[in-house]
């Protein structure tokens, strides 16, 4: 399943683009698979896992942090490109299952970026 959708995002011009840098794979390397899985878990949390966001659309930086780069890359970035590309409803609270298969996505993302 996750395997299909990177697929499918890998044919997107505007997906594809996004790689991540020396930068970003010297800190994964640095603080390892864990940390940045505990950060993209706090991230999905905070700026995505809610019922309305105020800012959809806006709230994921396109930088300076190797889960934001995955994000943006595998179209976890907001609720819309959740609802677009992994068809999970906007406007509720998203569930533990839905938080973990994000986490699950954008962790193999980053997985193959750095292998």
């Amino acid at each position: 399943m996750i395997d299909d959708i990177l697929t499918k995002l890998q044919k997107s011009k505007f997906r594809s683009s996004f790689k991540l840098s020396i930068k970003d794979k010297e800190y994964i390397n640095k603080v390892g698979l864990d940390t940045i899985t505990k950060h993209a878990y706090d991230f999905i949390n905070k700026r995505i896992a809610l019922k309305y966001i105020k800012n959809d659309g806006k709230q994921t930086p396109f930088k300076n942090h190797p889960v934001f780069v995955a994000q943006h890359a595998t179209a976890t970035c907001c609720r819309e490109c959740l609802y677009k590309w992994h068809h999970i409803a906007k406007n509720k609270e998203l569930s533990k299952n839905e938080i973990d298969y994000i986490v699950k996505v954008i962790m193999t993302w980053i997985k193959r970026q750095i292998n």
